[in-house]
């Protein structure tokens, strides 16, 4: 699944297009580099937002086969280091 809609369906990012152009301005990474919105994630991969005044992380541990998932659900899907 593309880290784009990943970080959209498990609602840590509220719309694609948000995803999508942080992915482009460089503020997302997969296991400490700096990816496209096209990188695919795997189970296991740990995600980092850069912002300016501290980071987010959160390990995969499953992904979702659906669009959306409910908010409360987000907790069989990644887990917030």
């Amino acid at each position: 699944m593309r880290i784009d809609k990943f970080l959209n369906a498990v609602n840590i990012i509220k719309r694609r297009a948000i995803a999508e152009d942080m992915c482009r301005s460089g503020v997302v990474g997969i296991n400490g580099v700096i990816v496209k919105a096209s990188k695919e994630v795997k189970i296991g991969d740990i995600i980092t937002l850069y912002f300016i005044q501290y980071t987010q992380s959160y390990k995969v541990l499953a992904l979702p086969s659906t669009k959306n998932i409910p908010k409360n659900a987000q907790n069989e899907y990644v887990v917030k280091l």
